[in-house]
């Protein structure tokens, strides 16, 4: 059997139960069962094996040789708990719609279980807001979606992820995410 395969197909699973368990603290079972069911797809999987190496995304792998990832855009398009599934273009240009409330919580979900993947034994609750910085400088966020996941992920950094669940549980029925923000320390 192919290595690559093997190791994608448990990267990827690992990944998937730990973002689950997040899910699952949150009461977003639905979300935690469904989280990432496109990577088994063909699409995903076979770039996946192709470009497999244990250390980082084989989409960046298949955008820096192609200069586009065909997986990428496949999972994104089918993955509502990803920013870009939110991005649209019109006549003025780029437009971004706000996410729906259990979307951001999924998508900071999302987050941590990859820092915790691919950080391991060295995963601390700083690691999530850290990748985050590094790449945000090109999202393309709508102002409120933005505001929710930092508070999020700074949450976690000063709190740690026991608080950071405990606190998100406690408003887990505001959709007007908004408010929600203004309310909080």
């Amino acid at each position: 059997m192919n290595m690559n395969a093997v190791g994608h197909f448990k990267t990827i699973t690992k990944h998937k139960v730990k973002v689950g368990q997040l899910c699952f603290r949150l009461g977003l079972y639905k979300q935690g069962l469904l989280h990432d069911m496109s990577k088994y797809m063909p699409v995903e999987f076979m770039t996946g094996v192709k470009y497999y190496r244990g250390t980082y995304s084989p989409n960046s792998a298949e955008r820096n040789e192609k200069g586009y990832s065909l997986a990428w855009l496949h999972h994104k398009g089918h993955n509502m708990h990803h920013w870009e599934f939110w991005v649209d273009f019109g006549s003025q240009g780029i437009i971004t719609a706000r996410m729906p409330y259990r979307y951001v919580l999924e998508m900071f979900c999302d987050r941590v279980a990859a820092s915790m993947v691919y950080q391991g034994d060295n995963y601390n609750d700083h690691h999530p807001l850290a990748y985050y910085e590094e790449k945000c400088h090109y999202y393309y966020l709508h102002p409120e979606t933005k505001a929710l996941l930092e508070y999020l992920l700074h949450y976690l950094n000063r709190r740690g992820l026991d608080e950071t669940i405990a606190m998100i549980k406690t408003h887990h029925d505001y959709e007007d995410y908004q408010l929600t923000i203004e309310k909080r320390d």
